[in-house]
């Protein structure tokens, strides 16, 4: 039994939550005349703070009593909506459901958890008021997004349940569960660059396209910069300061998803990924503020969530983390560090998810730590060597100066701890 003082706290959050609602309502309908709108400001807040009187009476007369109560508030409030949609000739129903929910809120905060019906309240309001920019952002969305969101949806809540979570090899290092896992959250992080590239743009600038091209696959922008930069030399500063921000970007990524999934490797991997990334980061401003060359020409970097990706992606990570295991028992620690060379030639989420696994388990955190400085100091190689093939010798001056550079500070800060 809820004591009175609490009760009169409760209905005061139902009826807030009304208002909230209202005041978002009656905004919208400001221009109506009165008696020309079905609710506004005063009829839902009155239907947050109803909701609540409803569920304080289920209290003595029992459950049944919230569903006779909102049946009717529902049939009179859709009935006067009837009769306003046929005068103004407006079939949406949205003000209807509101008006639902906010009773159904109204009653989950006498009865519920507050802090539910609460923030529930504001992501319905926030719905209602970003109703143009969301049915913009719905009229711009093609068919290859949303399948990348369903695909993505599909990954997380439908394959991963269904994968056993253990260990299905004899060196007890494959869980099927644990890569999938993995595998989508390296595809969510792509994914969201691509979105803020849609959403900055594909002519916004070269810091978003780069940001949203290094968290996607430095590697792959580095190869479109590179046939922009032939094809358009007068930008090859800019896009020479792209090619070193996507790899600015891909070390906080190798950072980050080595530390999230292993934070005993944060002492071992900061510094030296810091000194690189300091050392990019300035070449970068040079290059990019320092230029007086145009604006740099429209780049398109696809959708990097397709299920072919995530399914190579998977078995890659698989792949990389049982050679670890196997050239680690052949050859110890130099095996380990030869996978990594030869991950990193392309990519190095892989080889970094997988020694972020493993550092401390099956493999010592020293070594993991060595193999993933080395795959991020030979992709950083193989990325200026595709730069100064593609793009001619400018753009692998401009781009290669300043990752040797960062790569110096890589390898020097690092040196004392990499398992040579």
């Amino acid at each position: 039994m809820i004591e009175q003082t609490e009760l009169i706290t409760r209905l005061t959050v139902a009826l807030a939550i009304g208002l909230l609602v209202g005041l978002e309502r009656g905004w919208r309908t400001r221009d109506e005349e009165e008696g020309q709108r079905t609710a506004g400001f005063r009829t839902f807040a009155l239907s947050g703070l109803l909701g609540g009187i409803a569920g304080a009476v289920s209290l003595q007369a029992g459950g049944q009593a919230i569903g006779l109560i909102f049946l009717g508030y529902t049939a009179a409030f859709a009935a006067f909506h009837w009769l306003e949609a046929r005068t103004e000739g407006n079939v949406s129903v949205t003000s209807v459901v509101a008006g639902m929910l906010t009773f159904l809120l109204g009653t989950l905060a006498v009865l519920g958890d507050l802090r539910i019906a609460i923030a529930a309240a504001v992501v319905m309001t926030g719905l209602l008021a970003f109703r143009d920019y969301l049915h913009r952002w719905v009229a711009s969305l093609t068919w290859e997004e949303i399948r990348a969101v369903l695909i993505l949806l599909a990954m997380t809540f439908l394959l991963l349940p269904i994968l056993p979570d253990r260990t299905v090899d004899r060196w007890n290092i494959i869980n099927p569960h644990d890569i999938w896992l993995l595998a989508i959250l390296i595809a969510a992080i792509s994914f969201a660059g691509y979105v803020a590239m849609r959403v900055f743009g594909e002519r916004s600038g070269i810091i978003m396209t780069a940001v949203a091209g290094g968290l996607a696959s430095s590697t792959a922008t580095t190869l479109a910069f590179a046939k922009l930069a032939r094809d358009h030399p007068t930008s090859s500063r800019l896009l020479s300061a792209g090619i070193l921000l996507s790899s600015l970007v891909m070390m906080l990524r190798v950072g980050t998803l080595a530390i999230v999934l292993n934070n005993a490797l944060l002492l071992l991997l900061a510094p030296p990924l810091a000194v690189a990334a300091i050392a990019l980061a300035g070449g970068a401003a040079t290059l990019l503020f320092g230029s007086s060359e145009d604006k740099m020409p429209e780049l398109r970097i696809h959708n990097p969530l397709a299920l072919g990706s995530a399914l190579r992606l998977a078995a890659f990570i698989a792949l990389v983390m049982l050679a670890a295991e196997l050239l680690r028992q052949t050859f110890g620690k130099l095996g380990v560090l030869i996978v990594a060379a030869i991950s990193g030639i392309a990519d190095v989420d892989a080889i970094t998810i997988s020694m972020a696994r493993l550092g401390g388990d099956a493999i010592d955190l020293n070594t993991a730590f060595g193999a993933i400085i080395v795959a991020v100091a030979v992709n950083t190689v193989s990325k200026v060597v595709l730069a100064g093939w593609v793009a001619g010798k400018r753009v692998g001056i401009l781009a290669g100066g300043c990752s040797v550079i960062a790569l110096l500070g890589l390898l020097i800060t690092s040196a004392q701890l990499l398992p040579i």
